[in-house]
């Protein structure tokens, strides 16, 4: 376990807080603000820690070897940072998203292109199986974008399930955890729980979400260590692919009414924003939007620079 100052543990309950705000929208993935802040392979090994030895040591050694083991401090000051954002950013995001929507996918899209770039530096040898990856990755999120929203059961077994799916995001960057969740027809579901604080919701929806993350941490976990490179284009795939959910102009095929009894777009495809202007009579705000869009990826870069003179470019 390292030791940290308290602005070390400070600045990764920051990188917490940013991890917990990217997956309260759907299309950021928590895992890519993990990888381009440079926690992603601490965060993989230490939930991977949280296994069956982790018990012999509590039984053996007592509850400080197990603390230490499985790396505590780091995990409990992510984690808070997590949370912290996604019940105090909820509404916050919710506003942005109602009332700037373009603005807000535009950020998170050069966000996304930025880390792209960023992940795809990492590869150091590419191969047929690397490119083939990086086309299937994007082939898939792609396809994840598109895709129609179920309507699912609201019973415990199923958010159990949801909870599980939507937690590898933690771990897979690229993947939406929040857009998993409208897929799987529960985003405003869990949103207005988070809202509302529904305590038994939330806490089943959290215990599958554990299990979740320790079981695909270390799937990930050894396919960083077996195939790193084919691992990364895979990666470098899905975002690229996840990048037409968060095109900034849309126009809705098909809305639906949410349980607020608010009408909401449910089928949307990317446009040009000159098509948008004529669609709905607006402003596309090119300026405004190209502007965050660079912010997102001037963001990153800024993070590159930084790992970069750290010694932490690597994974």
């Amino acid at each position: 376990m390292k030791q940290r100052s308290v602005i070390g543990y400070l600045l990764l309950f920051l990188r917490g807080m940013g991890m917990g705000g990217a997956d309260v929208i759907p299309g950021v993935s928590g895992g890519t603000i993990a990888f381009i802040t440079g926690i992603y392979e601490e965060l993989i090994k230490s939930i991977k820690s949280i296994n069956a030895k982790l018990f012999q040591t509590l039984f053996k050694q007592g509850v400080i070897s197990a603390w230490k083991q499985i790396n505590g401090n780091f995990l409990i000051a992510v984690a808070g940072g997590i949370l912290v954002s996604i019940f105090s950013l909820a509404r916050a995001i919710s506003w942005l998203l109602s009332n700037h929507p373009m603005l807000v996918w535009a950020f998170f899209f050069g966000l996304i292109i930025g880390s792209a770039i960023y992940i795809g530096r990492k590869i150091e040898k590419w191969s047929v199986l690397s490119g083939s990856l990086l086309l299937a990755g994007s082939i898939l999120a792609y396809y994840i974008t598109i895709a129609t929203p179920a309507t699912t059961p609201d019973q415990i077994w199923f958010i159990f399930l949801s909870g599980a799916i939507a937690f590898c995001a933690l771990v897979l960057p690229g993947i939406s955890g929040a857009f998993i969740l409208v897929l799987l027809g529960k985003y405003e579901f869990m949103l207005h729980a988070v809202r509302d604080f529904k305590a038994d919701v939330i806490a089943v929806f959290a215990l599958g979400g554990v299990f979740g993350v320790i079981l695909f941490s270390n799937v990930i976990a050894w396919l960083f260590k077996h195939h790193t490179n084919a691992t990364l284009a895979l990666l470098s795939g899905f975002m690229i692919g996840s990048l037409n959910k968060l095109w900034p102009w849309k126009e809705v095929l098909e809305w639906h009414i949410n349980s607020q009894d608010e009408s909401v777009p449910l089928l949307e495809r990317s446009i040009s924003p000159w098509r948008f202007a004529e669609l709905y009579g607006q402003d596309p705000l090119l300026i405004p939007v190209i502007t965050c869009m660079l912010a997102g990826v001037a963001l990153v870069l800024l993070f590159m620079f930084f790992s970069k003179t750290k010694g932490k470019e690597r994974i």
